[in-house]
């Protein structure tokens, strides 16, 4: 649930953020739809997290509003994640050798960029990942912030 709320919450800030950049109506439209199909998702995910075994509370750090770091960082994580796993797909998709060789490698870097972007965020405590309480906390307040925006 962590990963879907965490990855829904951050392409809704960047979904949002890109809206008024969107100049095709119909591309606009889809953008819209995306839009409210997340905050609909996350309305429907959020009430799970009091049920979790540790009640979420609010993150320990404080950053000054304009810091979008957090954001950056778990969007880019996000990004390499789901690199990884496509990647995996891939490989298990294709018939060449040589691409399959070549998918493996671009696996491996997607993996290294995946584990820089991981600990970047830990020891900044930007994906307190080791920490329940904390990471449900963050994942509600980021999931709210988003649907406020």
């Amino acid at each position: 649930m962590h990963e879907l709320v965490a990855m829904q919450a951050s392409n809704l800030m960047d979904f949002k953020m890109n809206l008024p950049k969107v100049q095709d109506p119909a591309l606009r439209g889809l953008y819209s739809e995306a839009i409210q199909g997340m905050q609909q998702n996350l309305s429907e995910l959020l009430p799970f997290y009091s049920k979790a075994p540790v009640p979420p509370k609010p993150p320990v750090r404080d950053m000054p509003p304009a810091d979008l770091t957090p954001f950056f960082s778990g969007h880019l994580l996000g990004f390499a994640k789901s690199a990884v796993r496509n990647y995996a797909i891939a490989i298990t998709e294709t018939a060449t050798p040589a691409l399959r060789d070549t998918f493996q490698r671009q696996l491996l870097r997607a993996i290294q960029l995946h584990g820089k972007v991981f600990y970047f965020m830990l020891e900044r405590g930007y994906y307190p990942a080791y920490n329940l309480q904390q990471l449900l906390g963050n994942d509600v307040k980021m999931a709210q912030k988003a649907m406020s925006m």
